[in-house]
């Protein structure tokens, strides 16, 4: 018997939830508020919550993070009654089990409960490896435990495995580990930079070339494929690989064989493929720049790795493991930190992520010089400008006020002063949406910052206005 939670304010929906939970026999908690549900989390064990997005006290998408670091970690089933595609995407890519959209059946309801449940099973009967190699990965917050239990788990299996993230994530770090905790960890892990790779001799690169396959091969030279033969073949920024070869490297992938360059007879290669990009190659596969079949084969298994400012928790292990490694390399005395220091690197976005902060301690321990003890001022000048910058509350430039006249036009005939109020605010909001929209670039991130409406209360007033989600073709408003 499962333990399940709902947190919706519809007391409709959360009767109807509660009543397909307890049919299925499983034990059902549920909540009208944000705030209801983080104490029944607090409390008590659950296995999947049902998590409205509009919520009386907050959206509840704010709240998934929260949900996420709880110990143990639920499944959590997303439910709005404003569906959105590129919600949808964040949610699922960030963790959620499933994106519902309000009204569901009871069918669609239990099979989102039921794969959730599962998958909970399943996660909880894998096991890492007792000990883990992880060189250079550093970290316990939930978002990195999860990415290490994946890596444990897709080290004990064979399948190509894809590892997404921004610049400075640690792809190759995680790459490495990957190799170093599976089967063929005693064989070569051949790394291929595939934006170095030239285009003219990218196919004997990867495939090797018979002597005097081309001007200047006086020798025959055994191609990186080659090379990994019962190891690991590591693509990194695997996006960039040339579209010229895609295909041939996808038959590589297909049957193990390739031919070298001016050789007579395929050859085979046994090895296991990791690619890593922080590129959108789903976007780049609806521009043509990328084989929808090759990211297919390349994807078997996938792992992404959170940008630095999604686990600011771990920011002061890092910053301890980094200066310790340093002290060693330069043989100086071990530095340490004031308390401050970390407190300014956590209020730091670190677009750069963890690459950023090595160069940034790097920088500090420069400044620092001989002293053992490292203070914000020893950051580089760039990140303490951006700190006071976005310390510095922007100011409000109040516009005169317009005449009334010139805004309200009375009609002739008045109607009842409640019916004239709602035209008047209706029109209003109706207008605010479209210049908000006009001014964004159709961003509803941005747009919700703007106007300061949560995601769920922004798609509600588009609809109720009939305006698109999608707004590419916004007409013009009137100032």
């Amino acid at each position: 018997m499962a333990k399940i939670l709902i947190i919706d304010d519809d007391l409709q929906i959360n009767n109807f939830l509660v009543e397909i939970v307890e049919r299925s026999n499983h034990c059902c908690t549920s909540a009208l508020t944000a705030s209801e549900g983080l104490k029944q989390l607090a409390a008590d064990a659950y296995d999947v919550v049902f998590l409205d997005v509009r919520l009386p006290d907050g959206d509840g998408l704010q709240l998934f993070p929260q949900i996420r670091k709880m110990d143990p970690n639920p499944e959590v089933i997303i439910l709005t009654g404003f569906g959105d595609p590129d919600e949808a995407e964040n949610a699922i890519k960030n963790g959620a089990s499933d994106y519902i959209e309000k009204p569901a059946s009871a069918k669609r309801i239990l099979l989102s409960l039921t794969r959730a449940l599962q998958y909970q099973e399943e996660k909880k009967s894998r096991r890492r490896p007792i000990r883990l190699k992880r060189d250079g990965i550093v970290g316990r917050s939930p978002a990195i435990t999860q990415c290490l239990d994946l890596l444990a788990y897709a080290a004990s299996a064979e399948a190509n495995v894809l590892i997404t993230g921004e610049t400075g994530t640690g792809k190759e770090l995680f790459a490495c580990a990957l190799h170093e905790n599976s089967n063929r960890a005693d064989r070569n892990f051949v790394v291929v930079d595939c934006t170095a790779l030239p285009h003219t001799l990218v196919e004997s690169l990867l495939f090797g070339h018979q002597k005097g396959a081309y001007t200047g091969a006086d020798k025959t030279q055994d191609g990186l494929i080659k090379q990994a033969d019962g190891g690991t073949l590591f693509l990194d920024e695997v996006g960039e690989l040339p579209l010229s070869i895609q295909k041939s490297f996808l038959r590589v992938l297909q049957e193990r064989k390739y031919r070298p360059v001016g050789a007579p007879q395929e050859q085979t290669s046994d090895f296991r493929l990791i690619a890593a990009t922080n590129r959108n190659l789903e976007a780049m596969v609806e521009r043509g720049e990328f084989r929808e079949d090759l990211l297919f084969r390349i994807r078997a298994m996938s792992l992404n790795l959170p940008p630095l400012r999604a686990h600011l928790e771990d920011i002061k292990p890092l910053v301890i493991d980094y200066l310790t490694r340093a002290c060693l390399r330069y043989r100086t005395e071990l530095k340490g930190f004031s308390p401050d220091f970390i407190a300014t690197l956590m209020r730091y976005d670190w677009p750069g992520n963890v690459r950023e902060l090595n160069q940034a301690l790097e920088q500090a321990m420069a400044s620092a010089g001989p002293e053992r003890i490292l203070f914000p001022e020893d950051l580089p000048t760039s990140i303490r400008v951006k700190l006071a910058r976005n310390s510095v509350a922007p100011q409000q430039v109040v516009a005169p006020s317009p005449d009334p006249q010139e805004l309200i036009r009375l009609p002739e005939n008045l109607p009842p002063l409640k019916e004239f109020r709602n035209q008047i605010i209706d029109e209003a909001q109706r207008m605010y949406c479209l210049k908000l929209l006009e001014i964004t670039g159709g961003s509803k991130q941005q747009a919700c910052q703007i106007s300061g409406l949560s995601r769920s209360r922004l798609y509600s007033l588009l609809k109720q206005y009939d305006i698109p989600l999608r707004h590419s073709a916004l007409p013009a408003v009137k100032n």
